[in-house]
């Protein structure tokens, strides 16, 4: 293994436990890096930084999997595991039509997701409420928890007067879940959460001259990295359509929007992974330290982590033993890296 392979090492094991301490995850709710979730490239995988939700604690987690066992029956997109869940019971079949001039213009209820699911009457599947169809009863839920933090009383009270609005016109009548019972799940999730996320990132800078955006941009496209949805940013692509991406490597978005970007000066790049938006199956740890050194090597650059610190070698043992154990502790949560719960909680 090389040197440089090895410095990759330590960074990881530096910043996988910096990251997962609960005091970077406050300080990351508020930095301008933010993690963007964005469909065309799966980001939701995201851009570098995050913020959290909140789960059930420990002694309520079963319930919680078990609650409203009608969130399971079909509907990828509820999942009790993250969301506050209300029944939605109606006399007589919906047609779609109704339903969807109904839904809250805004699906959001203060900065968590907001979904209405309908019980398709003819598939029996749980669905997005769309023309043409009709549904023999609804469900609303709200997320517990992203990466702004745990759901509020405010924001609780924001979902239940939405789905009333909703609710009202179809004459049918909402369940919702005791508020003070969601609102503690979120802190609890969130909890979990901020002990749970990580992010590995490590910082490529030129030892000789500049380079240019195109100049990155062409020795990034022979790894298979390619324009990303946002200026200065480039992604590996995940495995799967609409997954996020396995790594991102950002520059400054001045220099990708000059004028002329040969005139655009870059010294510095971020090449990084969002561990839990990032399923094991893609190897992104494997993908970042062969990026890493190929790109370093290529651009001359040398490799320092978020600090400024140059990287030192050691053993390759430690991160990857600290990357398992992240794996299985949100696998046993039933939140498993790369999982649609784990993405929307940590988006």
């Amino acid at each position: 293994m090389s040197t440089l392979q090895v410095w990759l090492l330590v960074l990881g094991v530096m910043v996988v436990a910096g990251v997962i301490a609960h005091g970077v995850w406050s300080a990351r709710r508020s930095a301008v890096r933010q993690v963007e979730t964005e469909s065309g490239e799966a980001a939701m995988g995201r851009e570098p930084s995050m913020d959290r939700p909140a789960d059930p604690a420990q002694a309520d987690a079963a319930a919680t999997r078990i609650e409203p066992t009608l969130a399971r029956r079909g509907g990828p997109r509820l999942d009790a595991l993250i969301d506050a869940i209300a029944a939605i019971t109606v006399e007589s079949p919906v047609a779609g039509e109704t339903a969807v001039t109904h839904l809250p213009p805004a699906r959001r209820a203060g900065t968590k997701p907001l979904l209405v699911e309908g019980l398709n009457a003819e598939s029996g599947e749980w669905e997005l409420p769309v023309p043409g169809q009709r549904y023999g009863e609804f469900q609303a839920g709200v997320q517990l928890a992203n990466r702004s933090g745990a759901l509020n009383e405010i924001e609780y009270s924001e979902f239940v007067q939405k789905v009333q609005a909703f609710a009202e016109p179809l004459a049918a009548l909402p369940d919702f879940p005791d508020m003070l019972d969601a609102v503690a799940r979120a802190r609890e999730l969130d909890a979990f959460a901020s002990q749970h996320d990580a992010q590995l990132a490590l910082r490529l800078v030129s030892r000789g001259p500049a380079w240019s955006p195109g100049y990155v941009q062409q020795h990034a496209a022979r790894h298979g990295f390619v324009t990303g949805a946002l200026p200065g940013r480039l992604v590996l692509p995940g495995l799967d359509e609409g997954a996020p991406p396995v790594l991102t490597l950002n520059f400054d978005a001045q220099a990708a929007l000059a004028d002329d970007p040969s005139q655009a000066p870059l010294r510095e790049l971020t090449l990084a992974f969002d561990v839990p938006q990032t399923g094991s199956a893609a190897a992104p740890f494997a993908a970042w330290c062969a990026a890493g050194e190929a790109l370093s090597s290529e651009l001359d650059a040398a490799l320092y982590d978020d600090g400024g610190q140059p990287l030192h070698p050691t053993s390759f043992a430690a991160i990857g033993q600290e990357l398992e154990r992240l794996y299985a502790s949100l696998a046993e949560r039933d939140l498993a890296a790369g999982s649609a719960a784990a993405r929307r909680l940590f988006s």
